[in-house]
């Protein structure tokens, strides 16, 4: 089958950063034949319309809830047609020229079964954007040393905080899932993204499942996107969840006794912060502490409990 991209974008109030990424989409893809298809999460502001009026050639998929960034990359990719590689791309993302045409080399020419480019924030700032897998030992360096220290030493770090790393090519075991190159092949041996996690840990999941697989996840540095970057850092809900997800991904890879001190880790990281004052940090010991909303479901109506 020739070259084919299934672009695939989940929208959720968007409408303020979208046009920002359709216009980087032919420069960010040039060269190659792709298909633009958005599902959107039931925004109640002008994001439906937008895309309608903007890029008339997308498929757009209403989803009439809001079902999660899983769920509708599953939807998107299933409208997709046929493709041989998909790129995942957050709403508040802008591709520079020649992007994903460089993406393709390298999974073409590699084992990989996903490809990241270099990020950086709306400043030309770098962002640290590959990690290592979760363990006990980063989860405690990091409660206790911080993320940036501790991921300067690959034992005790899971965020590559190494700037120079950022330079060279790489093979991270998961990467910030903004934009992404997924190949067709390791889309169909991994299946769909887990549709339980209704936002955060899914990219880590599924970029750990492939790479379960035999598939390498590869860093191109050659590639580059901006994005924007979320809320998850200000929102004490968004981080509540974040946190609650990474606990929960932890523990099903891992036994119950692993899972318990990964419980303890994050509890200490929290604690420790939220004694500094800091109200995301509070919000997520609330939510470690309550076994209700550890076990429940984590949608909506979860963040609402929060």
């Amino acid at each position: 089958m020739r070259e084919r991209v299934a672009v695939v974008v989940v929208t959720f109030n968007s409408a303020a950063v979208l046009p920002g990424l359709l216009e980087s989409l032919p420069l960010g893809l040039e060269g190659l034949d792709w298909t633009l298809v958005v599902a959107d999460n039931d925004s109640a502001d002008d994001t439906v319309t937008l895309l309608r009026s903007r890029a008339p050639q997308a498929v757009v998929l209403e989803m009439g809830r809001n079902a999660g960034y899983a769920a509708g990359i599953n939807a998107a990719v299933r409208s997709a047609g046929e493709f041989s590689a998909v790129l995942v791309l957050n709403p508040d993302v802008r591709l520079t020229a020649g992007c994903v045409p460089e993406l393709l080399r390298v999974l073409r020419t590699t084992r990989a079964g996903i490809c990241v480019p270099r990020l950086e924030d709306s400043h030309g700032e770098l962002i640290l954007s590959m990690r290592r897998e979760p363990t006990l030992v980063r989860a405690y360096a990091d409660a206790l040393l911080g993320a940036t220290r501790a991921g300067r030493i690959a034992a005790l770090g899971e965020v590559v905080s190494d700037p120079e790393r950022y330079d060279v090519a790489g093979s991270p075991d998961w990467a910030e899932g903004s934009t992404q190159l997924i190949d067709g092949t390791c889309w169909t041996a991994c299946g769909g993204w887990d549709e339980s996690f209704f936002l955060y840990s899914e990219e880590t999941d599924y970029h750990l499942r492939a790479r379960d697989l035999g598939f390498d996840i590869r860093y191109v540095p050659t590639a580059r996107a901006v994005h924007l970057e979320g809320a998850s850092a200000s929102s004490p809900r968004l981080w509540s969840l974040l946190v609650a997800n990474r606990l929960r991904l932890f523990r099903r890879r891992h036994s119950a006794l692993g899972g318990a001190l990964f419980w303890l880790a994050a509890v200490l990281r929290e604690g420790s912060r939220s004694v500094l004052g800091h109200a995301i940090a509070r919000s997520a010991v609330s939510v470690l502490v309550r076994p209700s909303l550890l076990a429940a479901p984590r949608g909506p109506e979860w963040l609402e409990r929060v």
